[in-house]
């Protein structure tokens, strides 16, 4: 077997299995303390569950915030924060590695022009440009991850400046997970944290109409 066939196997075997994580976390669930009660009930698993669920997430371009807040809800704000990097970071390479050996084709139908983008981006800039849509949301962090798998930049490159610039906006919406549980709990020390967690995200959705605007100039 070649080492593309083994790397598709890999795929699908991810995608079944977080399929199944899917389903079996929301099937019959009616409130987030249900879900957040399931996912505990795997003990010392519940985050190789949680990060196998994320990552599955991630391949179905489901937001990610949502998954950041109730990590920090779960496992606080430091391994919540790794907890959710590392699921994200799994689904990201996963979608890339799709793109880039399985639906390439399929890709680049859909996305249309924003790929022409996309591309000249990458090649003027390489890496940079990943770091740039990490940072700053021009589009949504689960389509970008197909998008560069269809472009020439460098799998190791690409996962570097993902991991990296992935960072602040994870550590700032699990930590808004974090403060909200603290907060019901009837502990407020937390809440300043979250609101510097908010500003910082603010900043980041403000970021792109900036960048436009000193585009334009």
């Amino acid at each position: 077997m070649t080492q593309r066939r083994w790397l598709i196997a890999l795929i699908v075997l991810l995608v079944m299995a977080g399929g199944l994580a899917l389903y079996w976390v929301f099937d019959g669930a009616t409130s987030v303390a249900s879900v957040q009660a399931r996912i505990a009930s795997l003990g010392d698993w519940a985050p190789v569950g949680f990060i196998l669920l994320y990552a599955t997430a991630t391949i179905a371009m489901i937001p990610g915030g949502i998954f950041d807040v109730v990590g920090g809800v779960l496992f606080g704000p430091v391994w919540g924060s790794l907890i959710n990097l590392a699921g994200a970071t799994l689904g990201a390479a996963a979608a890339f590695l799709i793109a880039r050996y399985i639906a390439g084709d399929w890709v680049e139908r859909r996305a249309g022009p924003r790929l022409q983008k996309v591309v000249r981006s990458v090649e003027t800039d390489g890496w940079q440009f990943v770091a740039f849509v990490r940072l700053v949301p021009i589009f949504p962090y689960t389509i970008v991850n197909y998008l560069l798998g269809v472009t020439r930049i460098p799998f190791h490159h690409y996962m570097l400046a993902t991991v990296v610039f992935m960072l602040p906006s994870t550590v700032a919406y699990t930590w808004i997970g974090h403060a909200s549980r603290e907060a019901v709990a009837g502990d407020t020390a937390n809440i300043r944290y979250a609101l510097a967690a908010l500003g910082l995200i603010a900043i980041v959705i403000m970021a792109p109409r900036f960048y436009k605007r000193l585009r334009r100039k």
